[in-house]
């Protein structure tokens, strides 16, 4: 799908397109190709004179493969963008081409962010003058949203702390537990990884000296949000391991409470099993052996021997 956006008394106005005749008649500032087809792709080297390249979103790491210009000036920048899902967060790669003032992006699923810069932009009078305005909201779109996601992270491990350390957790509940923090720690490394590479593509915009120096100054600032994530996510981190760790300890507790008792009934059942040992033992010479009271006598220190340790054992708070 293409969505064509174009510039008009200051706003910005969005067109879907279904045919290259609607294309054609057109001045977008900003291009955006949604899972585009083939076709699409050929409608855009018409009118545009780009091709965009097949591997346009691989998952290259290197910065080189990944921010680089074109000797005809064409710019090209590959960026994750994060998608906070609960059940399925992942991060999104965005192939990004600015080409003749115009900015193209190629993604394979509708993101957030975008979503957002489109309300905004209809919104607001004003806030996009060109093509780079687009790339620089989309980034500053992009940390306000990871810091939304770090917010929620925040929420659920208060959550999780209140049940971990306020009441006794018992196993079934640790493995909630367990998995809620997992869930998080997956998350805040998504955040992480997200702005970072936001940092990476805004630092290569100002190095390619394309920016104005108003655009630079907001650049920067987007840089000084991205500084207050990562020591956001590094605190959270620690929250994490810090719930991860207790909610283990809580089931070691457990664990432990379990083979104390085994402990305990095994060292109880020891005496009573040597008496039953001795009495059992064949031999004519036993004094009780001929006694009218021997058996209930033998049941009865039995009892006794196995009483007594019980007393003991929670006389010393052992139980």
């Amino acid at each position: 799908m293409l969505n064509v956006f174009s510039l008009a008394n200051g706003r910005l106005y969005q067109e879907e397109i279904s045919d290259p005749a609607s294309l054609a008649g057109v001045q977008p500032v900003w291009v955006d190709l949604e899972a585009p087809t083939p076709q699409e792709k050929g409608w855009i080297t018409a009118r545009f004179g780009l091709t965009i390249p097949a591997d346009a979103v691989d998952d290259d790491l290197e910065e080189s493969a990944r921010f680089y210009e074109e000797d005809n000036g064409e710019l090209h920048i590959r960026s994750d963008f994060l998608i906070d899902d609960r059940d399925t967060p992942r991060n999104v790669r965005v192939a990004f081409i600015l080409h003749d003032k115009v900015l193209f992006s190629i993604h394979a699923e509708d993101l957030p962010v975008f979503r957002l810069l489109r309300l905004r932009a209809r919104r607001t009078p004003a806030l996009i003058e060109d093509a780079k305005d687009v790339l620089l909201k989309l980034y500053d779109a992009d940390a306000e949203y990871s810091a939304d996601a770090l917010e929620g992270i925040y929420d659920s491990l208060e959550s999780v702390s209140a049940r971990v350390l306020k009441k006794e957790i018992t196993d079934p509940d640790a493995a909630e537990v367990l998995a809620a923090i997992a869930g998080e720690e997956d998350l805040n490394g998504r955040i992480r990884r997200n702005v970072m590479d936001t940092r990476r593509a805004v630092s290569f915009m100002m190095r390619s000296r394309m920016l104005s120096a108003e655009q630079f100054e907001e650049a920067r600032q987007i840089l000084r949000d991205i500084d207050s994530l990562d020591s956001h996510t590094a605190f959270l981190f620690d929250k994490i391991n810090f719930l991860m760790d207790a909610t283990v300890g809580f089931i070691n507790i457990n664990q432990n409470k379990i083979i104390k008792l085994f402990s305990v009934a095994s060292v109880a059942l020891l005496p009573p099993t040597l008496i039953a040992s001795i009495y059992g033992m064949n031999f004519q010479t036993i004094p009780e052996l001929q006694w009218r009271y021997g058996y209930p006598y033998a049941l009865g220190l039995m009892v006794l021997s196995v009483a007594a340790p019980f007393w003991y054992f929670r006389r010393k708070g052992w139980l």
